[in-house]
């Protein structure tokens, strides 16, 4: 993703991304390939679920992520975006 993302500020992250980027960026985030993807039942994030393990396991990977924002890669977006897709998992999963 380095390199792919130019914003001028947060809020017009979006606006500056074409199309392609930002599903990059949505497929990168969400449900990702390499963890086997949103349609497979055994997908990392749901067989972790699964076994009652999602709430800490979520926000431990959103401190992970937050705390590697930007060193990783010099742009923290992605990394950022992750933290927060693990964060609003745990939300929902402490709904339950």
């Amino acid at each position: 993703m380095r390199g792919l993302i130019k914003y001028k500020d947060m809020g017009n992250l979006r606006q500056s991304m074409t199309e392609e980027e930002w599903n990059d960026l949505e497929l990168s985030v969400h449900h990702p390939p390499h963890y086997g993807g949103k349609d497979n039942p055994y997908e990392a994030i749901k067989v972790i679920d699964a076994y009652g393990l999602g709430p800490g396991f979520s926000l431990g990977n959103a401190i992970k992520y937050i705390l590697r924002a930007g060193k990783k890669t010099e742009d923290p977006i992605e990394d950022l975006e992750k933290a927060k897709w693990y964060i609003c998992h745990a939300i929902e999963l402490y709904k339950k």
